[in-house]
């Protein structure tokens, strides 16, 4: 019986030690391949009451890739949504453009993130601010759409790519996700049997 309780014990501390370990190799994998796409790897820490002068630090910290273009503009994500190939609300957002509805008062980029199902609100709707907090410049604050399934692009990022005008970088070229209207058009197209032919 020790021997199993032992056994198990040691078995339990593998798996954790190898979770930890693949973790650890996407992060490193996701980073080169932000900075290879010329992106900037950036810790982001939560933080509630930006607006006022006396924050307080939330728990947890988060790695965003920023693009920045040569007009100054710029556009953020969570490495891991920049890094997967598979479907993100996130990516999925980026990629439908739709356009901001009706119905938004103040801030319309914190708006259209919540229309897309998405929030970047920390306390709720509120003068006291909140955002992600580039933790080597307290006053570098974020509005970071998160989504249920914890991926994220800033929300100015996507409230401007609604209308077409591409801020830091144009995702669509850097997203390991690629955008499903093309491929489901390109297989579309491979399948379509000839002219007079039967599928």
């Amino acid at each position: 019986m020790k021997f199993r309780l032992i056994f198990a014990a040691l078995a339990a501390s593998i798996l954790v030690f190898t979770g930890a370990a693949v973790q650890a190799a996407n992060a490193s994998k996701s980073g080169d391949y932000c900075i290879k796409k010329g992106g900037v790897v950036q810790i982001r820490i939560p933080e509630y009451g930006t607006n006022g002068g006396n924050p307080l630090i939330l728990s947890g910290s988060a790695d965003f890739c920023q693009f920045t273009a040569k007009d100054g503009s710029q556009i953020n994500l969570l490495l891991s949504t920049l890094w997967t190939k598979q479907p993100t609300l996130a990516a999925l957002a980026y990629y439908a453009q739709e356009q901001l509805g009706d119905g938004c008062n103040g801030n319309p980029a914190s708006c259209y993130c919540s229309q897309l199902g998405g929030s970047d609100l920390f306390g709720g709707v509120n003068a006291a601010g909140g955002g992600w907090v580039l933790e080597s410049d307290p006053n570098d604050v974020l509005e970071a759409c998160i989504f249920p399934d914890l991926s994220s692009i800033d929300s100015w990022g996507l409230a401007y790519h609604s209308v077409g005008t591409i801020r830091g970088k144009d995702l669509s070229k850097v997203l390991r996700y690629q955008n499903p209207k093309n491929s489901h058009s390109a297989v579309r197209a491979h399948v379509q049997p000839e002219p007079g032919r039967r599928a």
